[in-house]
């Protein structure tokens, strides 16, 4: 399973949402839609900042991440955005990989 970092900003009508359900309402939430997805999450925080919410999941593929991060999104509570998180085992495949590149001018 590939494995991602939600980050969502609350809107004023999903802080409506969140002071009138609570917290742990909204976290069991998004884990019923990730695993209607055929995922799990493995963590939801909240924070000070920039953005409100910080969820990681795995899902099975990008095609789940993006369908989740779209529908989230569409709806008007949150906006999202999605960091798709790679393993090292990942990235050592990667940097086995021979890439063909020319730099610009080069």
């Amino acid at each position: 399973m590939s494995k991602y970092l939600f980050k969502s900003r609350l809107t004023p009508d999903g802080m409506k949402g969140l002071l009138s359900e609570g917290a742990k309402a909204r976290r069991e939430a998004v884990g019923r839609m990730v695993e209607g997805l055929g995922g799990r999450v493995e963590a939801m925080y909240w924070a000070f900042g920039d953005e409100d919410v910080y969820v990681t999941a795995e899902l099975p593929g990008n095609t789940s991440a993006a369908a989740m991060g779209m529908v989230v999104s569409s709806v008007g509570g949150v906006r999202t955005s999605t960091v798709v998180l790679l393993s090292a085992d990942e990235i050592d495949e990667a940097v086995r990989q021979e890439v063909q590149y020319r730099p610009p001018g080069g």
